[in-house]
């Protein structure tokens, strides 16, 4: 099957590094898993996030545009896609392509991930609100990676379409080879950066952006102030325009903590194997892409209760959750772990099996393919 991929906040081709970017290409790769052929059908970015209404209107006129092109390009190409599959819309990335385009060809409409809330209705970007609306009550199906979403999302669907979970996930294997490196990546990672081995380390990534990703940087520094009295070392993977400001929040800490930079998937992968326990506030986070790597990696989690984050930690088996701005109660959960290695590796280990049986590609590749059969017969 030949499927039109698109991503209206981020291409899978950006330069910059996020977690939307890591799930596009995770579903790309989980497609092809699955046996299907998909194309990247455009890298229009339909992102507005000043609540700019007319350069939404700009970016609507140049999105009807693009999908025209795409239409006759499409219509006359020796092969047309079989299905259009549009990843991650809502009211500040609508998707001007998608439907328009499904529509003209006579394909299914399938959406990953989309959240849409009434509330917007009328507000800054009216325009995109009503834009993913109308997306939603064009789909054929959509996939959901938040649970948060459903509900607000089933309302909108057209008779005969269908809406259903699809996991986050990631490619666990690379975290579990990462995971049996861990003596030889924790001694190099301690000559480089001066670290004591026979403390516990944890981990934060996140990228070092003003918002939400700063917030949560700023409730960890406050968590750990709370653990000053025991031993550890922080290590922090990430980069951005707030660096400054992070770097400001840990300063009190001294050569406690390790700054990695920006960090890609392949070299990040062992870290996340050579830490103790990964923390992250997950201020409003969707799920955290990081969250399900450390995992995958055996590591057990401290993040914040919000989002999709309950529905890839479970409380108490494989981590444990925290209210998402409260750094008090992040550090008692923090502390619980520092003391007792015991629940650390047991909570560790429950996270990697979970991972592996409900969060993994394979899981998806079958999950994708079966909602691809579902929307075209002709596969049955």
């Amino acid at each position: 099957m030949r499927i039109a991929f698109y991503a209206p906040l981020k291409p899978p081709t950006a330069a910059t590094p996020s977690g939307d970017r890591r799930v596009a290409r995770l579903l790309l790769r989980a497609i092809r898993r699955a046996g299907h052929e998909p194309f990247l059908a455009s890298r229009f970015r339909s992102y507005e996030g000043a609540g700019d209404d007319g350069r939404q209107r700009a970016l609507r006129r140049r999105g009807k545009a693009i999908a025209e092109r795409l239409v006759s390009r499409l219509a006359a190409a020796e092969r047309q896609p079989d299905l259009w599959l549009t990843y991650h819309l809502y009211y500040k990335a609508p998707d001007w392509l998608g439907p328009a385009v499904a529509g003209a060809l006579g394909i299914p409409y399938v959406i990953a991930e989309a959240s849409f809330a009434a509330k917007r209705a009328g507000g800054p970007w009216d325009l995109g609100h009503r834009a993913v609306e109308g997306a939603l009550r064009a789909a054929d199906h959509v996939l959901a990676l938040n649970a948060d979403d459903r509900g607000c999302v089933a309302p909108l669907l057209k008779p005969g379409a269908r809406e259903s979970s699809l996991p986050p996930f990631i490619d666990g294997a690379r975290y579990r080879r990462g995971r049996a490196l861990r003596t030889e990546t924790r001694a190099a990672l301690s000559a480089r950066h001066g670290l004591d081995v026979e403390r516990p380390w944890l981990l934060a990534v996140g990228m070092m952006r003003p918002g939400d990703k700063l917030a949560s940087y700023r409730v960890l520094a406050e968590a750990l102030a709370l653990c000053a009295d025991l031993p550890w070392h922080v290590l922090i993977a990430g980069g951005g325009a707030a660096e400054t400001h992070v770097f400001e929040l840990f300063a009190r800490f001294g050569n406690r903590v390790a700054y990695l930079g920006m960090v890609n998937d392949r070299t990040l992968a062992p870290v996340y194997g050579a830490c103790d326990v990964f923390v992250w506030p997950a201020v409003r986070e969707a799920f955290g892409m990081a969250i399900l790597e450390a995992q995958a990696a055996g590591l057990p989690v401290v993040a914040g209760r919000t989002g999709g984050v309950p529905g890839i930690v479970v409380d108490g088996s494989t981590g444990l959750l925290t209210a998402p701005n409260n750094a008090e109660e992040c550090a008692g959960a923090v502390r619980v772990l520092l003391e007792n290695s015991a629940l650390r590796k047991s909570l560790g280990a429950a996270a990697q099996d979970r991972v592996r049986g409900a969060h993994d590609l394979s899981q998806a590749a079958e999950r994708l393919d079966r909602v691809f059969r579902n929307v075209d017969p002709q596969l049955e």
